[in-house]
């Protein structure tokens, strides 16, 4: 059994991390656009650092599997992050940004399938929902105090404060990173291997690529952060144009809101996802974006823009914490969870830069409307896949791997 330092310090790694990683999401777009770029310009830079993560995030998975000091591979890219927040604050023009987003996305890939594999390594498989429910709990717990933290900085005092108040946050993640045991993490464990696999060798990548259920799984993840992924920055480009310094305010609350939502489901999904099932779950998340969407579309009150962020805690507390849970069902025993969690977060990872691109370029073209209805069907899509082609991934050949495939 893990001891209480270790599992209070994976606690507190999930909450100071989210502090680290708020500032260079959303609340980048907002800083941009105060110094004039427009949503083409700002899309573009938070394309590179997507594309950046994407190319990085199938090694960062291997390096994972392959890796046992993972703490350090952590703390690495928390390093980086802190780096590149200050390169935007102190410098913020065109080329300087580019470098920092590379910098930010190319390092930071690791931090997913790191924090999983490290929780897995330490809690097991049958303890594996209730901590990944833990862990998004504290990890939005922190996107709470950071949001807040942040709408206050950049009201009072300035948009630059932000990218400052990251890098400090670097040291009090780096500590609670230090919390942990090495020693208590399993190292097989951690990698998806069957706990009684004497060979210990890894199945071939190829035999994965041919699992039809991971790919189903893939193609609606992909679909899923192309509808999401553009639709909060446009939030904030939609309140920077109306609320002027109080833009970063309305920005902390959208924030906020998803993040408390967030915080109240996720240990109730943890849970869910174990004697309900993936699916069920994963449909609800896919409903609410599509709802989400269309309701970006009726108003531009910045009070009821807020509220809708609501769904989108819908849809981050279920898909966060029970993507990763099909991944470990769709790969135990192989000995390339870590890995196959970095093909998907590859895979996410354009679709969510892609999105920021043509839905950018969409509402600087037709209007916030057109980029909005236009994420909404992509969404609905997404939503009839899942129910329609992907099967079921709790069941028995999940808890049991000599058992036979799942049905749908």
């Amino acid at each position: 059994m893990p001891s209480a330092r270790t599992l209070r310090g994976l606690d507190w790694l999930n909450f100071f991390l989210a502090d680290v990683q708020t500032g260079v999401g959303p609340f980048l777009a907002i800083y941009l656009a105060g110094y004039g770029w427009n949503e083409q310009c700002v899309g573009i830079a938070l394309t590179v650092g997507g594309i950046a993560g994407i190319l990085t995030q199938a090694p960062a998975g291997a390096l994972v599997d392959h890796l046992r000091p993972k703490r350090a591979l952590i703390a690495a890219g928390i390093v980086a992050l802190a780096v590149g927040a200050l390169l935007v604050a102190l410098v913020p023009t065109f080329w300087s940004v580019m470098s920092a987003q590379v910098l930010i996305g190319g390092t930071s890939s690791v931090f997913g399938p790191a924090i999983c594999a490290v929780s897995l390594g330490i809690v097991g498989r049958q303890l594996f929902d209730r901590r990944q429910g833990r862990n998004q709990g504290f990890n939005s717990a922190g996107n709470v105090v950071a949001a807040v933290s942040m709408g206050l900085l950049g009201h009072f005092l300035s948009n630059r404060s932000i990218f400052f108040f990251v890098s400090v946050c670097a040291l009090p993640t780096i500590l609670a990173l230090l919390i942990i045991r090495p020693e208590e993490i399993d190292y097989e464990r951690a990698r998806g291997e069957k706990e009684d696999d004497e060979d210990g060798k890894p199945v071939g990548v190829r035999s994965l690529l041919k699992d039809r259920p991971l790919l189903i799984f893939l193609a609606c993840a992909v679909m899923f952060h192309f509808a999401n992924a553009a639709m909060l920055p446009l939030v904030g480009e939609m309140l920077a144009k109306g609320q002027g310094r109080n833009s970063m305010m309305f920005m902390s609350a959208c924030v906020v809101t998803t993040q408390v939502v967030v915080t109240l489901l996720a240990s109730w999904t943890g849970r869910k996802a174990g004697s309900w099932g993936r699916k069920p779950l994963l449909l609800v998340a896919f409903g609410a974006l599509v709802v989400r969407g269309l309701l970006y579309t009726l108003t531009d009150n910045a009070g009821e823009l807020v509220a809708i962020q609501i769904l989108d805690g819908v849809g981050a507390a279920i898909f966060g914490i029970v993507s990763v849970l099909v991944i470990a069902d769709l790969t135990q025993g192989t000995g390339r969870f870590n890995l196959t969690l970095g093909v998907v977060s590859t895979a996410v990872g354009l679709g969510a830069s892609l999105s920021q691109v043509i839905a950018g370029s969409l509402v600087h073209r037709f209007g916030s409307d057109s980029g909005f209805l236009f994420l909404s069907v992509v969404a609905s899509a997404a939503f009839g896949m899942l129910c329609f082609l992907m099967p079921v991934t709790r069941d028995e050949r999940f808890l049991n791997p000599t058992q036979g495939a799942p049905t749908a």
